[in-house]
């Protein structure tokens, strides 16, 4: 009996022993949103630099539309294998009450990594726009009908526009959602439209170029990135307070070690001295959460988001 077990041990041992370590090939990092936002800028760097340790390629594979969900249900549906993982923003949480069938449950569906960082939504304008601050846009909106570009349906800066400009400032302003944030910023450079909504990132540069101005910044504080930049609280508005956040999802039956390796090793590349520098600059802030922690702030986001889709009216079809 002894033997036997003994025996059971040893070839379970070998088993194990003769199992490949992860990853043992490309990994794809199935990123939700077009190229230039901030979720295809998070996945980039992170894959360069994960790269190095892993010794395998990491396979950026940009998959916009139906503002994220199409690629949200994909991972869903893949492999539980840790080789493909959904890089998305903050309206990986907001979708579900935003559309009747966003194609995915963003509880039961995935196994969340890690967030691996945010930033705060930003109101900007063409340079042509006459006002210089919330209040003069505000009451430039009142003077005539406006319109505002966001990086998509369901995103959070086109939920901080619609409370900030439509619920609580109470303009009649036009959604003109793009398929991203670096559509939605080209689109106000060019004048096609006069106002935009997105996170910070991708109307950074332009923005210090002098080709777009900046309105308000959604964050507690000023964003260290756009020091001059107002606070909605600073202009009108007392504990105003949105964001975006960027995260990290396995499909839910990935397994507990691969997840766990997984954020061990994105949280490395975070903290990285040159990566945070790099973040830093567009706006993003990390703050270190396991997957664990991760898992219990997504349901409480889950039901934030859908309250605030609900007070404010909007829907996506």
């Amino acid at each position: 009996m002894n033997y036997l077990l003994v025996l059971f041990v040893l070839i379970a041992g070998a088993a194990h022993a003769a199992e490949p370590a992860y990853p043992n090939r490309p990994v794809r990092f199935l990123a939700a949103q077009p190229p230039g936002g901030p979720v295809d800028i998070m996945a980039r760097v992170v894959g360069q630099k994960l790269s190095e340790p892993w010794g395998q390629t990491v396979v950026i594979d940009n998959r916009p539309g139906a503002s994220g969900n199409i690629g949200n249900a994909m991972v869903a549906r893949a492999t539980p294998d840790g080789y493909t993982i959904l890089v998305q923003s903050s309206a990986f949480a907001v979708n579900p009450s935003l559309y009747r069938n966003a194609g995915y449950d963003p509880i039961k569906d995935f196994a969340p990594v890690i967030n691996a960082g945010s930033i705060p939504n930003l109101i900007f304008v063409h340079p042509s726009v006459p006002a210089n601050n919330l209040q003069e846009l505000i009451t430039l909106g009142k003077s005539q009908k406006l319109s505002y570009a966001s990086s998509g349906t369901g995103t959070t800066p086109h939920l901080t526009a619609e409370r900030l400009l439509k619920t609580m400032a109470g303009l009649d302003i036009t959604h003109i959602p793009y398929s991203g944030a670096a559509p939605a910023v080209n689109a106000v450079t060019a004048g096609q439209v006069s106002i935009g909504a997105t996170a910070t990132p991708a109307a950074m540069p332009l923005i210090k170029a002098g080709k777009l101005r900046a309105i308000v910044v959604t964050s507690p504080q000023r964003s260290p990135a756009l020091p001059d930049v107002p606070t909605a609280a600073e202009s009108g508005f007392p504990g105003y307070v949105d964001y975006t956040w960027i995260a990290f999802f396995a499909p839910a039956a990935t397994p507990r070690a691969i997840v766990a390796k997984l954020n061990a090793d994105i949280a490395n590349v975070l903290q990285n001295a040159a990566v945070k520098e790099r973040l830093a600059v567009l706006g993003f802030d990390y703050t270190p959460n396991t997957p664990q922690q991760f898992a219990d702030y997504l349901k409480a986001e889950v039901v934030k988001w859908a309250k605030v889709v609900k007070d404010s009216g909007a829907r996506a079809d």
